[in-house]
């Protein structure tokens, strides 16, 4: 066995459905089946999903208060009133902040942008911020991806005079601001066809509303808000998504030419992966270490010299963040491993000094780590208050849980997933244990990660036909992840540890005659783990990999599991600490029969369990249930190997049998080998076993035990007489089988039980063991004289 490191969610597949979409579009049947676990089961609308027929942006004005906020804006640009976009320090921020700059530019208003400092004000509109912008004449705020929260801030717009229109995706709490108009796709009221905008999705819609037709040349900046922020990708954020990567991919935005030539990726190569690892961490960097202006003024710029200084130092500020955030989560990791041994639910940690602007990234670090909710937190003496972010896992849902923490938490907002927050530094500890408190209810399973699989499929499906059709379903993200799929109960007949430290693993999987190349990175440490013979169970994504100009299917492993019991073979007296430490110290037993095997073999220098098994009460008394046992040498005889087995399936079994040499080999005596001594002893009709046995022994080439064995068998035939150490041969008498002998029979039960586990091959010793495993009724029968 091996426990996969994940619970596994395969979803149930409606096979009628899928062949129906396979046949009616032409697809190959891993699409279909993919399409039909998405909920996709409607042939036109897997053609829509796949090849994009039909598919259109929603009317803007189907979003609540749309009307209102575009006649205001319209307004403004009329009066040449001055317009204030008060935006947010992330990437979806930023976006959103560019497009609606670049709307109101080019349709002539007289527009600034304000993006609030992370670390003097915190997250979204605020007062003081308000206040400066009426001193400085501004009649209209705009707030882009923020502001759903500004209850009171919406009332000091009010009392200054200023209209506030306020378009956001955010979680709407249960009291909405008093603004002029609130664009907002889950507000209450609205009736919009899709709720799960980005920010930068709802920008893209007021700049639809305001010009009138379908902005495409702001789909690349609604693109990268919309991918960054992990919003589904589902329906119009699809949309976007494709049409803005396309857009991407041949942009003359001077601030993103840029920033891809930083980067060094190729533009005509930019896809969903590049957004999220490559473009949006730089986006997010100078918000989280400075000020986010920089980057809002990197995709606004049409001046390439100054976009490349701005792209060079938003990359530079990208490399400062990654080590303090190594920094950072190995501080938090440490802080935490308590908490997570105590059984914390709900992990909250916090410290002075702590960057602000990255504890979002070192939150979602250390959910990755434990799987569990966390917040982390950058504690400030001098104001007395907390500043955090916070991370979730499935089924526990981050924005509610802290509404019902509202009377400690003054400013916080965020989705199921993730949040931020500002606190008391006195009610950091309140809400600790408030969240764990309300997490105590949720079922111990939820806190074991989640691997949600996307469709089973058989080898033969892993095609390269297949595996480019996968690509119709990108982008993938939230809601439309990249297929994760399982091949179920195959072979891996070659099985290795690569790398310079053996960190990654390599593999090949075999079934019903067909191959298929695996790759797992940072898997190695299980090659020691899988048994050649092995039936595994694997997890992963499927690829094209190209090699000296020859293109494979390839599945990049993501997870293994083996739910059959396996087999290790160290047969050879292997020295024991080449491979011991190998064996798992969870329901260890190492296994010995023989009590001089201890006193003759060598131990590893580290602890094992061992456990001595010496009588047939011992063998049944001990439980095999899902141990990993090392049978360190053999048993008596097999009876006794089927006593201690018989009590239930074993996880894993480390055959290595120590012992002295061949001797079972070399001295069991064939049947000519009776039928010469007997002749012997018809010509002697006695003899000195005590004073020649051992010359006679010698003289013939056999052991010493070789002349006793027959001797014994002889004695209980009824064919001799043995007193005084000699041996006399009676007169002739009726035939009689060698097996009638016990001795005989003992000795040739011992002999074939170390023929079989000592000499036969790997499958021929599975084989013998899996017929111990199994309830063996009959075996046991037939050995019951033996022992």
């Amino acid at each position: 066995m091996l426990q996969s490191r994940t619970r596994w969610r395969v979803p149930e597949m409606d096979p009628k459905a899928a062949a129906t979409i396979s046949q009616q579009l032409n697809v190959s049947p891993l699409v279909s089946k993919l399409l039909v676990n998405r909920g996709i089961t409607d042939v036109e609308e897997a053609r829509s999903f796949l090849f994009h027929e039909g598919l259109a942006y929603y009317d803007p004005f189907l979003l609540h208060d749309m009307e209102k906020a575009a006649a205001r804006i319209r307004e403004a640009i009329k009066k040449e009133e001055p317009v204030l976009v008060f935006g947010d320090y992330d990437a979806d921020g930023v976006t959103s902040t560019a497009i609606m700059m670049a709307a109101l530019n080019d349709l002539g208003a007289h527009a600034e942008f304000y993006i609030p400092d992370r670390f003097k004000e915190g997250y979204g509109p605020n007062e003081a911020a308000f206040r400066r912008a009426a001193e400085e004449g501004f009649q209209l705020i705009i707030t882009v991806d923020t502001g759903i929260a500004a209850v009171h801030e919406a009332e000091v717009a009010r009392e200054l005079g200023i209209t506030l229109i306020i378009t956001d995706h955010h979680e709407p709490g249960p009291v909405l601001p008093e603004a002029f108009a609130i664009v907002h796709p889950k507000h209450p009221e609205s009736t919009y066809p899709f709720r799960e905008l980005s920010g930068a999705g709802v920008a893209f819609k007021v700049a639809h509303a305001l010009y009138g037709k379908v902005p495409e040349q702001l789909e690349d900046l609604a693109a990268i808000g919309t991918v960054a922020d992990l919003v589904p990708l589902l329906d119009e954020n699809r949309l976007i998504a494709i049409n803005g990567i396309k857009r991407l991919r041949t942009t003359k935005r001077a601030g993103l030419v840029a920033l891809c030539r930083c980067a060094d990726i190729r533009q005509e190569e930019i896809n969903e992966e590049t957004i999220g690892f490559v473009l949006a961490p730089r986006l997010n960097a100078a918000g989280r270490l400075q000020h986010a202006a920089p980057a809002a003024e990197l995709l606004m710029t049409e001046d390439t010299e100054e976009a490349g200084m701005l792209a060079e130092t938003i990359d530079g500020l990208n490399k400062e963040r990654q080590k303090i955030v190594n920094d950072m989560t190995n501080e938090a990791i440490e802080l935490v491993e308590e908490e997570v041994e105590k059984g914390a639910r709900v992990l909250v940690v916090g410290k002075e000094g702590w960057n602000a602007g990255v504890i979002g990234i070192a939150a979602s670090r250390l959910t990755e780590r434990f799987y569990r909710p966390a917040i982390v937190l950058s504690f400030d003496p001098e104001t007395g208050l907390a500043k955090g972010s916070a991370r979730s896992i499935d089924g526990f849902h981050m924005f509610n849980e802290l509404s019902k923490c509202r009377d400690i938490l003054p400013h916080f907002g965020g989705h199921p997933m993730a949040a931020g927050m500002t606190l008391s530094l006195s009610d950091v500890e309140e809400l600790r244990r408030r969240l764990n408190e309300q997490a105590a209810a949720l079922p111990d399973e939820m806190f074991v990660p989640v691997t949600n699989i996307s469709a089973e499929i058989s080898i033969e499906e892993a095609g390269m036909e297949a595996i480019r059709e996968m690509a119709l379903l990108s982008p993938f993200g939230t809601a439309n992840p990249k297929p994760l799929l399982l091949l179920d109960g195959a072979e891996c007949p070659q099985i290795r540890a690569i790398g310079a430290d053996g960190k990654h693993l390599k593999l090949t999987l075999s079934k019903n005659g067909t191959t298929l190349d695996g790759i797992g990175f940072g898997l190695g440490n299980l090659a020691p783990h899988i048994s050649p013979s092995a039936c595994i169970s694997v997890v992963g994504e499927l690829s094209i990999n190209e090699w000296n100009n020859i293109r494979k299917p390839q599945m990049m492993v993501k997870d293994i599991k083996i739910t059959n019991w396996q087999l290790f073979d160290f047969r050879g007296n292997r020295p024991l600490k080449q491979w011991a430490r190998y064996v798992p110290e969870e329901d260890q037993a190492f296994v010995v029969f023989q009590k001089e095997t201890l006193r003759n073999l060598p131990l590893p220098d580290f602890s094992v369990r061992l456990v001595s098994v010496a009588t047939m009460e011992e063998a049944r008394a001990f439980d095999p249930s899902n141990k990993n046992i090392v049978f360190l040498d053999l048993p008596k005889g097999p009876r006794m190997m089927a006593a201690l087995l018989e009590g239930g399936s074993p996880a894993r079994i480390y055959a290595y049998f120590y012992h002295a040499g061949n001797h079972f080999f070399s001295t069991f005596p064939t049947r000519e080998h009776f039928k010469w001594f007997y002749a012997f002893l018809a010509k002697r009709k006695t003899f000195n076993l005590k004073q020649h046995g051992d010359e006679l022994a010698a003289y013939r080439g056999w052991s010493r035990n070789t002349i006793d064995f027959i001797s014994q068998v002889f004695f209980e035939l009824d064919f001799v007489t043995i007193k005084d150490g000699f041996i006399s041969l009676k007169a002739a008498k009726q035939k009689r089988d060698l097996k009638e002998s016990l001795t005989y029979q003992k000795k040739l039960a011992q002999y074939q039980m170390e023929k079989d586990l000592l000499y036969s091959s790997f499958q021929e010793l599975k084989m013998w063991f899996d017929q111990m495993i199994k309830p063996a009724v009959q075996y046991e029968e037939e050995t019951a004289k033996w022992i």
